[in-house]
């Protein structure tokens, strides 16, 4: 699955959180995420997904945007 970077990148902002926060929320190294973020080859796990949505506040359409594009 390959993650709409950029809009997780946007909720991230919207929510006032940054990469470095959301990754210590969803028990992530930071350098892990941001890894994830930058390359196609690392992808988040279903986990990861549902934890980030939950801590966003995303709807399942947001999440269905980002997660499944």
């Amino acid at each position: 699955m390959r993650v709409d970077v950029a809009k997780l990148r946007g909720k991230i902002v919207e929510r006032g959180m940054t990469q470095e926060k959301l990754a210590h929320e969803i028990d992530m190294d930071k350098s892990t995420f941001s890894r994830k973020m930058k390359s196609e080859a690392l992808e988040f796990s279903i986990g990861d997904m549902h934890r980030i949505a939950s801590i966003l506040s995303l709807s399942k359409e947001e999440a269905g945007e980002i997660f499944l594009s």
